[in-house]
């Protein structure tokens, strides 16, 4: 008599993750695509990360040492406030980049990385090679941006 065989769960790494989305007219994406894409994020995150940390000290000495303006001439105050102001933009922004990195591993590993999140179509494999933090196809991020 012959056994049944029951199924057994399948481990995440076991490559039963549905194949990334892409466009028509596109080729599917390789083992080896995904892997170099996943291996140009962490650099990202890890160059990102660290760019973060230099700038969030320079802006702790920038709000240390603001005096406040005494004995400093209205120049030398703008002066301070312009630099003040310009190390708290850049640190948002890498902030945004890191989280953005972030979320894009995410998608990776839970499988809707090249989905976009607006119309749920490809985002299309080009564009996430150029920009591999992409949420949005061409088409959403076009009605993004003129909102």
């Amino acid at each position: 008599m012959a056994a049944v065989q029951t199924p057994q769960p399948k481990s995440p790494d076991a490559g039963a993750q549905e194949p990334l989305p892409v466009r028509a007219g596109e080729d599917a994406w390789t083992a080896q695509e995904i892997a170099e894409i996943r291996i140009e994020l962490e650099t990202d995150k890890e160059r990102i990360a660290a760019e973060l940390q230099a700038s969030e000290s320079d802006l702790e000495g920038l709000m240390r040492d603001y005096g406040g303006g005494s004995g400093d001439d209205s120049a030398d105050t703008g002066g301070k406030v312009l630099e003040r102001e310009q190390g708290l933009t850049l640190t948002q922004n890498s902030r945004t980049l890191l989280e953005q990195t972030n979320r894009a591993l995410e998608r990776i590993a839970c499988g809707s990385y090249g989905r976009c999140e607006s119309c749920e179509q490809p985002i299309g494999k080009l564009r996430l090679q150029a920009f591999p933090r992409a949420t949005l196809c061409v088409s959403c991020k076009q009605k993004q941006e003129r909102r």
